[in-house]
């Protein structure tokens, strides 16, 4: 039988990029995907004029990896940048949307934050740093007081990781924040020096990269991985357990995966095996491994969040949508998370003289919210969109798309995680972990560690390891 060089169980964004890198390295690769198409939550639905993405709604591009792919699987043309209003964001205080600051007068002028509120940050460069781990709320509140966590994290937190920042850890959270005190001293200072990092890097900030999607919608780069990687991608594969040959041998083969495909059990042999897919699933194939990794990896929790899309004539709303939309801090009490305003981004999202508004529920924040009856979760954000938005009269479009596990909380303590990760690779060298469970949660991170991950495993296939 022939054997593939690599198996990889996944076919999201971070295992399709795997394979690319990959076979672009004259590797020999197989992908082994549950679903009947590729991409995993990174989909999208055209339905009479309106384009919904039930998945990422965008991506930032901060890294050069994207371009390389681009061009390598002939999409560059079909990127589109978000409109220049994108960069206008609003965040909800006292029942009014006011614009997020994003320059120093800007901020000064603002009437999101009190004057003791901005005369706070000035005291920033002058605290020390943490003397053990924090979570996001501890870190903030500590350098920058509880107004601007209340005001400006809170709201960024729920809209990144539909999370909670007094659970996430900020060093595994937003390692990049983190780094800044680490290695600077403080936020200010790490600004300044870590800009200089990322030019010699080639990467841009998440607040100054571009915001991109395609004409047709985000599908259109899995879409384009998967005509890219042909018959190496295997779709309808449900995965039922991996064997390690003994003392990583195995006869010749060090991994036999074993999984049905419509109705029909096979087994694969592989060099190396990827594991691309939510930890909750990769903790099923490790149990017999890794039972100690296998339960952390139980544990790592996704909130459920519910998207609810809503379409509207222009005039049925008394807010222009001159940005991207809004956020809600959790001291404000809503029933939402915040809402993108999906016309204002990018053409074609919405039939002539309407506008598209994508509105979140749910998350670390409200768990239970989530799982309402359609019937009384669209009457709840139609309510709150009203209140907030003006927005009234019956929608000329609606969708509700539910996540059950949405995107995983890398909470306080996650170290312990990782590590138990890394023990895995050292103890069974070829078995590697890529998913957004390890290394970030947003599609240039997963674009990112996937082609790291393709390089880890060409060197290792050249030095015969």
């Amino acid at each position: 039988m022939a054997r593939p060089h690599t198996v990889i169980i996944g076919g999201g964004i971070s295992g399709l990029t795997v394979a690319y890198w990959l076979q672009r390295g004259g590797a020999e690769v197989t992908v082994l995907e549950r679903e009947s198409v590729p991409g995993g939550t990174m989909r999208t639905v055209s339905d009479g004029g309106w384009l919904v993405e039930t998945g990422p709604n965008s991506a930032l591009e901060t890294s050069p990896v994207f371009k390389e792919m681009f061009e390598g699987i002939g999409i560059t043309p079909d990127r589109l940048y978000a409109d220049a209003a994108s960069n206008k964001r609003y965040i909800l205080r006292n029942g009014q949307l006011h614009p997020l600051p994003m320059s120093p007068p800007a901020f000064f002028k603002s009437r999101l934050w009190s004057v003791p509120g901005k005369l706070r940050l000035l005291q920033e460069p002058f605290i020390g740093r943490a003397t053990k781990e924090e979570t996001v709320a501890e870190f903030v509140e500590r350098r920058l007081g509880r107004e601007f966590l209340d005001y400006a994290i809170n709201p960024f937190v729920a809209g990144v990781f539909a999370g909670n920042p007094e659970e996430l850890s900020v060093r595994h959270a937003f390692p990049k924040l983190y780094a800044l005190e680490e290695k600077y001293g403080g936020l200010i200072k790490g600004m300044i020096g870590g800009a200089r990092e990322r030019r010699r890097r080639a990467e841009v900030a998440k607040d100054r990269a571009q915001m991109f999607s395609f004409s047709a919608g985000m599908k259109v780069f899995p879409d384009a991985l998967g005509r890219f990687l042909g018959q190496a991608v295997e779709y309808d594969c449900d995965v039922r357990g991996i064997k390690v040959g003994q003392n990583g041998t195995g006869g010749g083969s060090r991994f036999t995966v074993e999984y049905s495909r419509r109705g029909t059990t096979a087994v694969i042999e592989a060099e190396r095996v990827v594991l691309a897919v939510p930890a909750y699933v990769a903790s099923s194939l490790l149990d017999a491994h890794a039972p100690g990794l296998a339960a952390q990896l139980r544990e790592v929790y996704y909130p459920p969040v519910a998207e609810v899309f809503l379409g509207y004539r222009i005039d049925q709303s008394a807010h222009p949508l001159d940005g991207f939309g809004f956020l809600i801090p959790a001291v404000e009490r809503r029933q939402i998370l915040g809402t993108i305003w999906s016309s204002a981004l990018f053409p074609r999202r919405a039939p002539a003289g309407h506008i598209a508004l994508t509105t979140f529920v749910g998350g670390s924040r409200q768990p239970d919210l989530a799982s309402l009856p359609d019937a009384e979760l669209l009457r709840s954000v139609r309510s709150e969109l009203g209140a907030l938005m003006g927005v009234h009269g019956e929608p000329a479009y609606a969708r509700i798309n539910r996540w059950e596990k949405a995107i995983p909380q890398y909470n306080l303590g996650y170290q312990r995680l990782l590590d138990a990760i890394d023990g895995l690779e050292m103890k069974f060298p070829g078995l590697v972990i890529c998913s957004n469970f390890r290394g970030g949660i947003a599609v240039g991170d997963c674009v990112k560690n996937g082609k790291a991950t393709a390089q880890k495993l060409i060197e290792q296939a050249r030095a015969g390891a």
